[in-house]
């Protein structure tokens, strides 16, 4: 029977060492100039996350989970072969991943992620919302379209949430890297679009001066094993993946402690609901760090 990560909190791997004291933590922060980098545009991007070990065992780990008959297919909260609209095009898009293999499981206590992640939360406490797959096989890979990340999360408030997007792939202008449009998570919320559906549907909901800023979007090339961080109502997107090799990525979501229930209603296929006004915590959204008891 396949163990159930998610009732595990803590490393259980060597795949990342977690830091024993305040000097140790010192390389995994990120610069003043980083974190103003991020607060004025909305996203921040080459980010290093992973080394080429850890690359490794992640890719591995998704060659093996990605086959609908693994044994623990059972745990994922969404499973998508192909996710995409366009019968031409292939959007492999998955969700609960650390609940199955080790290495991913355990990328969510990688000392770079957590302490950046608090960094660009205003030094608090992080906990764990979801996790994401997203694969682009060569040739055929399918978009994601333009969206903010809070519109699909609006079950839970106030809006204190964080995306980590990491490369296992260099991602590319030809094989569909992230692109940005800066400063937009100043704009509020807007209408939540078909994830894998026509790539520029958001811009039906744009006004004239944000359909401007639209046209000009910020192409985010990353090197494999580096990250990409983003604020929740930032929009972004990726192109097709037209290239000869596959484009896959590691999304981890994380929100600030403190964040609570707005909906009285399944948060995660397969998990219990949290009644709406609790705290989001408990097995399934962990607390991952915090900068007090560091």
């Amino acid at each position: 029977m396949q163990k159930d990560l998610s009732t595990i909190h803590q490393l259980i791997s060597n795949l990342f060492v977690w830091p024993q004291s305040a000097k140790e933590w010192e390389p995994c922060k990120l610069s003043n100039e980083q974190v103003q980098s991020f607060r004025e545009n909305g996203f921040l991007s080459g980010v290093k996350m992973l080394d080429e070990q850890q690359m490794d065992a992640i890719r591995k780990a998704l060659e093996e989970i990605a086959d609908p008959m693994h044994p623990g297919h059972h745990l994922f909260y969404e499973f998508h072969s192909n996710e995409s609209t366009d019968p031409n095009t292939i959007l492999f898009h998955a969700l609960g991943a650390w609940r199955i293999a080790p290495a991913l499981h355990d990328v969510l206590w990688n000392p770079r992620f957590v302490m950046a992640a608090s960094q660009l939360l205003g030094n608090a406490p992080v906990r764990f919302w979801h996790d994401q797959i997203f694969w682009k096989p060569p040739k055929q890979g399918g978009v994601v379209a333009w969206h903010q990340d809070y519109s699909y999360w609006t079950r839970t408030k106030p809006i204190a949430h964080l995306t980590c997007w990491c490369a296992l792939d260099d991602a590319t202008l030809e094989n569909g890297c992230l692109q940005y449009v800066s400063e937009s998570h100043r704009w509020g919320l807007l209408p939540k679009p078909e994830i894998a559906g026509a790539f520029k549907r958001i811009e039906d909901f744009l006004d004239d001066k944000q359909k401007q800023q639209f046209q000009k979007p910020v192409f985010a090339t990353v090197k494999a094993g580096e990250a990409i961080f983003h604020h929740s109502l930032t929009l972004h997107g990726s192109g097709a993946n037209a290239s000869s090799k596959p484009r896959r990525a590691l999304v981890l979501n994380v929100f600030a402690d403190g964040v609570v229930s707005d909906a009285d209603e399944p948060l995660l296929e397969g998990v219990p609901i949290i009644p709406k006004g609790n705290k989001m915590e408990g097995r399934f959204f962990p607390l991952l760090f915090d900068p007090k008891n560091q």
